[in-house]
């Protein structure tokens, strides 16, 4: 019986250049969102000043086609690819007859460190913590059943979010009465918006010291948001989906399991759209109606279920474009057009982190001032331009090194040397 060996970073020849192409491809979807409702300032802009944005006719269709096809999608795809990534991980580790488990916790460790850097030094809408924090858990699932795993994202995704979102919604009531709870729901209301203010005003300053201070301020006074816990289980949720899928092979080996990828895109796909589609018509009945979007505080009891309903909506959706893309990926001439973002996607961890600076560049006030300034239609062409020259840079640097800077980075740190930074065939000319 061969010795253990400890676990390694993954080499190229190693990689699954579909999931590559797909994570780059997720990577421009998140982008787009974190542009359009948080880098541009449309989250902290008062109510009628984002509608004001919005309000001409190629503005509203941008806008509603962002929330149809990419709002929540594409984090909902990366999230998937995370969970898969453990079970690749896990594959290779117990092949090797190596434990995963010291290995995982030093990279969880390393991502919490990046993250918390780039949460309060960078940017407030950082997810690399949330990951890595959420990403413990799936050490508890590394030896559970499938069926154990697929019972657990029905209750991170049904259960325990409708039960946490009717607690939330009904219990200051019963605990305090109607207008009580009425009332301390107006009170954080009102100072959720002073503070979305006081941030949006640092982020228009012409001082970096004083925008990266509003940063961080921010992203203290929003870490005990109550739908945290929500937010967590749906993570958890995903990612054990993604290491369901990771398991039975659908995007390592999609040719066995053709038959079954296209019913998960013609389910996804079509469950997704429906519920987007009844999210876009209820969102447009219900602007300015108690507990719609500029509404009153507390929203009709159909709304509690709706959130529920939204997030299965995104799940599907975001299985469905993952599915397409497979099947797409397995065609000679798609692959050459979807493979153009497989260096994007083994570089996603630079990319994402860069597109933060670039971002806050082009719209703080320190920077080009656009901040709180650019319709939607602007903001998502911002977007593809920054993101085709980081498709450009990654097809530039990979040809020269092994990881990504930070991907290299994050790998030294997990295994405690540095790693070799140039492809072996670079190397051996110097060595000689």
């Amino acid at each position: 019986m061969p010795e253990p060996t400890s676990a390694g970073p993954v080499e190229a020849s190693e990689r699954v250049h579909l999931l590559d192409a797909l994570r780059g491809f997720a990577l421009l979807g998140v982008f787009v969102s974190n542009s359009l409702s948080w880098f541009s300032g449309r989250s902290l802009l008062p109510h009628e000043q984002a509608q004001a944005l919005a309000a001409p006719p190629l503005e509203k269709g941008v806008h509603q086609l962002y929330a149809f096809f990419v709002d929540q999608k594409f984090i909902t795809l990366f999230s998937l690819l995370f969970g898969l990534g453990f079970a690749l991980q896990l594959t290779r580790a117990e092949g090797r007859g190596a434990s995963i488990v010291p290995v995982y916790r030093r990279r969880l460790l390393v991502l919490l460190g990046l993250g918390l850097i780039h949460m309060f030094a960078i940017w407030v809408g950082d997810i690399l913590s949330t990951y890595a924090l959420v990403g413990g858990a799936l050490l508890l699932f590394r030896k559970r059943s499938d069926r154990t795993v697929l019972t657990w994202v029905a209750v991170l995704f049904v259960v325990l979010p409708l039960t946490l979102s009717i607690a939330q919604r009904y219990g200051p009531e019963l605990l305090h009465g109607r207008a009580a709870a009425e009332q301390a729901a107006r009170a954080t209301r009102e100072v959720e918006a002073a503070h979305r203010t006081a941030f949006l005003t640092g982020l228009s300053s012409d001082s970096v010291l004083v925008s990266q201070r509003a940063n961080a301020l921010f992203a203290w006074q929003n870490l005990p948001n109550p739908g945290r816990p929500i937010w967590l289980c749906i993570i958890l949720g995903r990612f054990l989906l993604g290491l369901w899928a990771g398991r039975q092979r659908l995007l390592q080996d999609v040719e066995r399991h053709r038959e079954l990828l296209v019913r998960v895109m013609a389910w996804g796909l079509g469950v997704g759209s429906a519920v987007a589609t009844l999210s876009l018509v209820l969102y447009l009945k219900n602007q300015g109606a108690p507990g719609g979007p500029g509404g009153h505080v507390s929203p009709p009891a159909w709304m509690v279920g709706m959130r529920t309903l939204r997030e299965v909506g995104y799940l599907f959706m975001g299985a469905g474009y993952a599915a397409a893309f497979a099947l797409l990926f397995q065609k000679e001439r798609w692959r050459k057009v979807l493979g153009v973002l497989t260096p994007a996607g083994r570089m996603a961890l630079t990319l994402y982190l860069m597109q933060s600076v670039i971002s806050i560049g082009l719209y703080d006030g320190w920077g080009l001032g656009l901040v709180g300034r650019t319709p939607p239609s602007r903001t998502v062409l911002l977007c593809l331009g920054v993101f085709a020259a980081q498709v450009a840079f990654s097809h530039w640097w990979l040809r020269r090194f092994r990881f990504g800077p930070v991907e290299w980075l994050w790998r030294s740190l997990t295994y405690g040397r540095a790693q070799p930074m140039r492809p072996a065939s670079a190397a051996a000319p110097a060595a000689g």
